[in-house]
């Protein structure tokens, strides 16, 4: 998970353009009377299905508010209190009701640099690996102020428990951290109390006691956290990038399996990186629990996972949800959102689902016109009420290629079929080749060295045998073929070494230019909200970085051999002895182009993601009774893979 205040305002350039038109007026005349008349309640405007933007930024209240919760997750006897800032439009010191959007965050006082875990596994145990610098230059852009202040919102920030003015502990996720978040709903709905910074008790008399949250990373996983713990008042969440199942960020069928770029991190390297409250030494005890109980050993689902999966709970969720994640994000990998949104599904709540071509990021500044339309749309339909057709719009927007967008009425898209291909041996053994017609062959072997190598410096010289990676091949496609879902592996395999894992990488193997997940500042100036000194209310527009390669990972998915029955439960595999592996993907929707390959390379240790063993474990696999399952979207023909 990225570490940096997802929101905060991105550098803006001055004599960018003002926002266009004057701004209307949110009170009403007083009608002629013979006394003094009564002044108009002020309101919102609506027109054509949107609030408009009546209110002024510059002359919001602020108030800052310290919230009681019902957990006591530092265990000092008394509630933890959590804080939070707001800004509202000054009508609603008149008389003016406003929803709020939040933004719950453990990042807003920053984080601290924590050694990792090592992840080297010897006799004797590896030191920790240093810390890994988190990336605070990034912020996500903040705009809620500008953009939807003025449109008759309250905006709010709130401190998680054990960070910034907040009490507590930090708990990566668990019921007290799922309760502390929506302590800030209950207040909004006055069911909870509040102070100011005098301690003078303060409600919220403002407030409609309808809610929003938005966030990306930690900041959508909160909301993720109060939606399933169904808060009366959660009215719509957006979940960026966000976590749905703990174990689904940590871990990985029964294996340790990192975050992308956090290669060592667990849940008490985390606590331990937000913990930004005063007097932080009052949480030693719980995080060094934390360490005790996330189990880097087995890397079992067990009651510590347990406590952190939404998914679980998707039936509670009240609040509608709009989903957004990456296709190439590695920190959060999109298994976390696919997974909720196939929940949300089961449990027929409201939705809606962006898959977008970037990283750990959120589209606001490349495609911003479209992603402000549908979030405004989004917040005034299930906060307002207002009827102006959100729901009646396709459910899913997925970018195609960068700024290629399209949209379907659900995902995978309806009439998704999947196509078994078999794990053949080629002519020579190796390269083997991907084909719906399975032929039996004799045994191929790799010895694992993925300690040393990483899987990008494993997959070049894919027409090459190597003595450390299996590599099958399709022929060059002569049509498009559009993977959507999720992609499994049915592999038939011994394993003779220290190493546990099957790894599976789905290759695209072909020169072209694709994007990378990374973005890079077009330098054109856009406005899209009230400014004030300081904040212009503009941002510099992004566009996809691309690379043009021999190939690209599509995706990858890893399986602990010790947990081929469950992700709960470990076995000992006999050296030598031939099992059934079965193991997901990460999800994804990729087209491969006329004339490129697809591949599937089987390694054992992935040394970006997965604990490290030393070097020499054989995995042999068996050719033509070991499957690729292919989601495949309508369009390919069977004479694809031929």
């Amino acid at each position: 998970m990225t570490r940096r205040p997802p929101r905060g305002p991105a550098p803006r350039a001055a004599g960018a353009l003002a926002l266009a038109g004057a701004l209307l007026t949110a009170t009403a005349l007083p009608a002629a009377a013979s006394g003094a008349a009564r002044p108009a309640v002020p309101s919102i405007k609506v027109v054509n299905g949107e609030t408009q933007p009546v209110f002024s930024r510059a002359d919001a209240v602020t108030q800052t508010v310290s919230v009681e919760t019902d957990v006591d997750s530092d265990r000092d006897g008394v509630r933890d209190r959590v804080q939070l800032r707001i800004m509202r439009p000054k009508e609603t010191e008149r008389g003016l009701k406003v929803p709020t959007i939040l933004e719950p965050s453990p990042y807003w006082a920053g984080t601290h640099d924590v050694p990792m875990h090592p992840v080297d596994v010897d006799e004797v145990q590896a030191a920790s690996r240093r810390p890994v610098k988190r990336d605070l230059a990034e912020v996500f852009p903040g705009y809620y102020d500008n953009y939807f202040l003025p449109r008759g919102y309250a905006v709010a920030d709130l401190d998680s428990i054990g960070t910034g003015g907040s009490t507590g502990c930090p708990t990566s996720g668990d019921r007290a951290e799922q309760a502390a978040t929506k302590a800030a709903v209950d207040w909004l709905n006055g069911r909870a109390r509040g102070w100011a910074p005098d301690g003078t008790p303060v409600t919220a008399t403002w407030s409609t006691g309808n809610v929003g949250m938005i966030g990306q990373s930690y900041n959508g996983t909160l909301p993720n956290m109060a939606a399933a713990g169904g808060v009366a008042g959660l009215k719509a969440i957006v979940p960026i990038a966000a976590i749905s199942s703990w174990y689904d960020y940590y871990r990985a069928n029964g294996g340790v399996v990192a975050p992308g770029g956090y290669q060592g991190e667990d849940l008490d390297v985390l606590a331990k990186a937000v913990l930004t409250r005063k007097n932080p030494e009052v949480c030693a005890k719980v995080i060094d629990e934390l360490t005790a109980t996330q189990d880097r050993e087995t890397g079992d689902y067990g009651k510590v996972w347990a406590e952190r999966d939404y998914v679980r709970d998707a039936r509670n969720v009240k609040a509608a949800v709009m989903v957004v994640h990456g296709l190439n994000d590695w920190n959060v990998k999109v298994k976390n959102s696919v997974q909720w949104w196939n929940a949300l599904k089961k449990a027929g709540v409201p939705r809606k689902l962006w898959l977008h071509q970037g990283n750990h990021a959120t589209p606001f500044r490349w495609r911003l016109e479209e992603w402000l339309r549908q979030t405004h749309h989004w917040f005034d339909r299930w906060l307002y009420g207002i009827p102006n057709g959100i729901t009646a719009e396709p459910r899913v927007d997925i970018e195609r290629a960068p700024g290629q967008w399209e949209t379907a009425r659900d995902w995978p898209v309806p009439g998704t079929r999947t196509v078994a291909l078999g794990l053949n041996a080629g002519p020579e053994g190796q390269p083997g080749s991907l084909s719906p017609r399975p032929r039996p062959g004799a045994p191929q072997s790799m010895v694992d060295a993925g300690r040393t190598r990483t899987a990008e410096q494993l997959l070049v010289n894919e027409d090459r045998a190597d003595p450390n990676r299996l590599v099958y091949l399709t022929p060059r496609l002569d049509e498009a073929v559009r993977v959507n879902g999720i992609p499994r592996m049915s592999v038939r395999a011994s394993l003779d070494g220290r190493s546990p894992y099957l790894t599976a990488l789905l290759v695209d193997y072909g020169t072209d230019t694709r994007p990378t997940g990374a973005r890079v500042d077009t330098g054109e100036r856009v406005c899209f909200g009230q400014g004030v000194p300081g904040d212009d209310g503009c941002t510099t527009r992004q566009a996809h970085r691309t690379e043009t390669a021999p190939f690209k990972i599509v995706t990858r998915g890893w399986l602990d051999a010790r947990n081929r029955h469950s992700p709960s439960r470990t076995e000992p595999i006999a050296p030598g002895r031939e099992y059934t592996f079965r193991w997901d993907l990460e999800p994804t929707d990729y087209v491969f182009k006329p004339g490129h390959r697809i591949g599937v390379v089987i390694l054992s240790t992935d040394h970006d993601y997965t604990l490290r063993y030393p070097a020499g474990t054989r995995l042999t696999v068996r050719p033509g009774t070991s499957r690729l399952h292919l989601p495949i979207a309508p369009g390919a023909t069977a004479e694809a893979f031929e």
